[in-house]
């Protein structure tokens, strides 16, 4: 296995240890921005988890759980309706 860095762009593959010192350069920058990039999605996802909790808060303050009813029943229905007394 080969410890010699490899860097793949557009395709070609080039030893990240031929290329200029202006060329490492950009590869360093790259890599310092892919990883800045890497940690502002982190604190995206943190920022949307506690978003997403303090609508669930909000939600529960608004429009509270309805108490527990007894289960309705439906009436029962006799066969023959009764004629209504005048």
């Amino acid at each position: 296995m080969s410890d010699i860095p490899i860097l793949t762009l557009n395709g070609k593959d080039y030893d990240v240890n031929q290329l200029s010192d202006a060329a490492r350069a950009q590869v360093t920058n790259i890599q310092v921005v892919d990883a800045e990039i890497s940690r502002l999605q982190q604190q995206l996802a943190i920022a949307q988890t506690a978003r997403n909790a303090y609508v669930a808060a909000l939600m529960a303050t608004v429009e509270p759980a309805e108490a527990p009813s007894a289960p309705v029943t439906p009436a029962k229905k006799s066969g023959k309706a009764k004629p209504a007394k005048p």
